[in-house]
């Protein structure tokens, strides 16, 4: 123990940790830096599920991961790329450049939430090379009205593997930094933009599991913390008043019509009920049944079989308005509560789909998710999986735990739909509905993908989600061999005396009639019916 503790000492230069506390206070004291955190270390809970998705296996971009040994290999094309970027400076050597970043240490250091070892030169240092290595990756990307940074080496390998890396919560730096760079190349912050955000673009049309981007939102990558950051936001819609609501208003008009529409129906309903009431007292009234009620039914009533039937017909008949009134009241309790973990819980697309719901895909993005419950249809954007897709989705939902304080948007789609997806036949189907286009090898790789993020940091409510997610479970709980098959399993298929009691009701059954047609003759009853 004390040759480890000797060790871990030796390593931690007192002299400099004083001095970078002291200069940093003084740069706060001298001038307040308005910038937030952006750059996080991904949640334990969310890193220990599944840890190559957010540690980079290629490149190290920033401070986090910079001296692992694995990663080494790349610093030879990073500082090619380095090079390359020096011969398109406009008359400035690159430790100009670096120079230049150094007065941006303290605006550097405010976006990491984690403490940097780092000094200042080689802080600037780091951030001049990744920025080079990264545009120069970019502008593959940014083909546009012939404004490229370099030539794309050829000798670059693992391109999937560098795509996924760039995306990493871990992995990131700042984004005034890469504008910083091309202002300088060009001459003009304005064409530093430009160009950024056309690079930017590309690269989320590459990396989008919604292929159906909306190019009418235009962001300004002045306000976009990283490279992360800009995904983001081209992927998840905003939260305004119009998502806040569960249910929009109606207008008068339409309120009459619903309000007439209501009518019919009540009075259709009551004709039915008045018709079924005539029918159920005609057969009580028949000479069969009054034969039947002869019987001693109260000890008949009480024999395990008997009681059976007569839950289930509860269950089937009943057990509806006692749904919805526990509904109302749950809904009325929980108006300001996070979901309880059940309430995440929805029946898969094979399920779904067997009683009537039909999927239909939708060109837009989370914000298009609705049910239809006049149509029985469930609208969902489209969905592309490939080898990039699972590491975009999990840097997308750590990034969002991390710096929201409000709803996680993305998390709770990708809670709806693991809840969805259970198995490769509901990718199956929803492949077939054009709701999902697999890239993977197989169905069942897609189903693994959704299931493996089941992981949460924190529940949350997202109103036109769980809207959703309530419509689908009503419908789906009110459906009548929904009912009778949850009865089943609930009250039958669960017991092993099922099939013993089984046999007992026949036995019992074939006894009556045996005690029955000694007293009385079956003939005569038969002929007495006839006449």
């Amino acid at each position: 123990m004390a040759s480890i503790s000797s060790t871990s000492a030796s390593h931690f230069d007192e002299l400099r940790w004083v001095i970078n506390i002291r200069r940093s206070l003084a740069e706060e004291l001298e001038e307040e830096i308005e910038v937030p955190v952006s750059i996080f270390n991904v949640p334990k809970a969310l890193m220990l599920t599944d840890p190559e998705s957010y540690v980079p296996q290629s490149v190290a971009l920033g401070p986090y991961h910079y001296w692992r040994p694995e990663l080494h290999e790349m610093e030879t094309y990073k500082l090619a790329a380095a090079k390359r970027t020096q011969k398109h400076l406009h008359r400035v050597q690159f430790h100009t450049l670096v120079e230049n970043l150094t007065s941006f240490e303290p605006q550097i250091r405010a976006c990491y939430h984690k403490y940097l070892h780092f000094n200042g030169e080689t802080l600037a240092w780091m951030m001049a090379i990744d920025a080079s290595f990264l545009l120069e990756f970019l502008q593959m990307y940014g083909l546009q009205q012939g404004k490229t940074l370099a030539r794309v080496p050829s000798r670059m390998s693992a391109h999937n593997s560098i795509l996924r890396d760039i995306v990493m919560l871990e992995n990131q730096i700042p984004l005034f930094i890469l504008r910083k760079v091309l202002e300088i190349q060009h001459s003009s912050l304005e064409s530093a933009d430009e160009l950024l955000v056309s690079m930017l673009n590309g690269l989320s049309e590459e990396l989008s599991p919604f292929r159906t981007m909306d190019h009418s939102v235009k962001i300004d990558v002045s306000k976009c913390a990283h490279v992360l950051d800009f995904l983001y936001d081209k992927i998840v819609p905003k939260m305004d008043e119009e998502h806040c609501e569960t249910s929009e208003p109606e207008d008068q008009s339409d309120g009459q019509a619903q309000d007439h529409k209501t009518s019919e129906l009540s009075n259709l309903v009551s004709r039915i009920k008045r018709g079924s009431f005539r029918i159920i007292k005609a057969l009580l009234m028949s000479r069969p049944v009054r034969v039947l009620l002869k019987l001693p039914w109260k000890i008949v009533g009480n024999l395990p079989g008997f009681i059976i039937v007569k839950q289930l017909i509860k269950h089937v008949l009943f057990s509806q308005d006692n749904e919805e009134q526990k509904e109302k009241a749950a809904a009325c309790s929980a108006q300001n509560k996070p979901p309880l973990a059940e309430e995440i819980a929805i029946p898969s697309v094979e399920d779904l789909s067997k009683s009537g719901v039909r999927f239909i895909p939708t060109n837009g993005n989370i914000s298009t998710i609705t049910f239809d419950t006049k149509t029985v249809t469930f609208h969902l954007p489209t969905v592309t999986l490939d080898i990039n897709t699972k590491v975009v989705l999990r840097n997308l939902v750590a990034y969002e735990a991390s710096k929201a304080s409000g709803p996680l948007v993305f998390a709770r789609y990708t809670e709806l739909m693991n809840g969805i997806i259970d198995t490769e036949q509901d990718v199956k189907i929803l492949s077939q509905n054009g709701i999902v286009v697999n890239h993977l090898k197989s169905d069942e790789e897609g189903a693994e993908l959704w299931n493996g993020m089941s992981k949460s940091i924190r529940l949350t409510k997202v109103p036109f989600l769980d809207k959703v997610i309530e419509d689908v479970n009503r419908y789906y709980n009110c459906r009548w061999n929904v009912k009778v098959t949850k009865f089943f399993k609930q009250h039958v298929y669960g017991s092993w005396q099922f099939l013993t009691l089984l046999a007992a009701i026949m036995l019992l059954v074939l006894l009556t009639f045996q005690a029955f047609c000694s007293v009385y003759s079956c003939s005569r009853v038969v002929r007495n019916q006839t006449r």
